[in-house]
């Protein structure tokens, strides 16, 4: 098995979270312009109207976008559009084609519409805010907002004690990004992620989805992550050692990690594989001492005919030629004792018919 940690996967942990924690993304990253929408309603996501827009980074470029329908507390206007971009690459063309959704939705929509980004990329000096076009006395500006996952690695410490569940995926992220691909840095950031998952009074779904994130971003070598399993349900089994004193939390922890202990029995061992196996130790036990006598005894049985039978083969070849797969089946079928008296019938036999007489 390869020791090689493989590359992480950024676009499917933020599609995500921003599909599961849409509002405490905004609450975590653009907090100012979280407090403007009108939560009471319902956002309503618009991702396929997004992708009948047809744009999109190039194929090497990993991109999460998101459109959701929001209302305002005040304004003559009642709804907007957010359009959000996460960028775990850089691009050159990004700007350009945060305009251009701009414009288009703008254009298909007859909403007004907002544009985030949030840059995920590893190049601190990256920070594209604007979108600039100039021919002679004409000038289009366009700005949008922006954060960089970055800028959080500063204090790791406020990730970790923030409740936010935007704040815990992003200390994954940022985490990730800091192991450069080490993978027993990495393997030490995931548990240290999973054990503060638990920390957190999260619902069941929320913790679920959030492990999964973190399976999805933090992708360990197969050893290291069997290893990282294994102390996940070891800690929960400690737990169990004080049962009677659980709290409430304590006792979702033990649900949630006995569910992924199924999970992992069922991905690398397969619920056949251990029934077999438990059957197989339960007979060895029952009957240890009567299987092998009886192995044995059927061993030797079944040695003895298989060689005198492929003696008698050799021998009708050599004297009858090439033998008819009829024969052969009468030759695999046969007891010892039949085989035997063929053997002796060959002597005294002048065509390969009278063998088997």
């Amino acid at each position: 098995m390869s020791n090689i940690a493989y590359p992480a996967r950024y676009d499917l942990p933020w599609k995500t979270l921003l599909s599961h924690a849409f509002r405490p993304f905004l609450d975590f990253f653009f907090p100012g312009f979280s407090s403007h929408i009108n939560w009471k309603q319902r956002p309503r996501f618009r991702d396929k109207e997004l992708a009948g827009v047809g744009l999109g980074a190039g194929p090497d470029v990993m991109v999460v976008d998101k459109l959701v329908e929001v209302g305002l507390c005040k304004g003559r206007v009642r709804s907007e559009l957010i359009h959000i971009e996460i960028q775990a690459q850089r691009d050159p063309a990004l700007a350009r084609r945060v305009f251009d959704y701009n414009c288009r939705i703008c254009r298909e929509s007859d909403l007004p519409v907002v544009s985030l980004v949030v840059l995920a990329d590893d190049d601190p000096n990256w920070r594209p805010t604007a979108y600039r076009k100039r021919a002679w006395s004409t000038m289009t500006t366009f700005s949008f907002r922006m954060v960089k996952l970055l800028d959080y690695a500063a204090d790791l410490d406020a990730l970790e004690a923030s409740h936010n569940p935007a704040a815990w995926v992003t200390l994954a992220h940022v985490r990730t990004l800091l192991a450069c691909h080490d993978p027993d840095k990495l393997f030490a950031a995931k548990l240290h992620l999973a054990r503060l998952l638990f920390k957190h009074r999260w619902s069941k779904k929320r913790i679920i989805i959030l492990f999964n994130v973190l399976n999805w971003m933090m992708v360990l070598p197969e050893l290291l992550q069997e290893r990282f399993l294994e102390q996940v349900f070891q800690q929960n089994k400690e737990n169990e050692m004080a049962e009677k004193e659980l709290t409430p939390f304590e006792e979702l922890e033990q649900w949630f990690a006995r569910k992924m202990e199924k999970q992992y029995r069922e991905k690398y061992l397969g619920e056949g594989l251990l029934q077999r196996e438990e059957s197989r130790r339960q007979g060895l036990e029952q009957g240890l001492e009567q299987g092998l006598e009886q192995g044995r005894d059927e061993g030797r049985e079944e040695g003895r005919k298989e060689g005198a039978t492929a003696l008698l083969e050799r021998q009708l070849v050599r004297r009858f030629g090439p033998l008819p797969q009829t024969v052969r089946k009468k030759l695999a079928k046969a007891s010892l004792s039949q085989v035997e008296a063929w053997s002796d019938a060959l002597l005294e036999v002048t065509s390969l018919k009278e063998v088997f007489k």
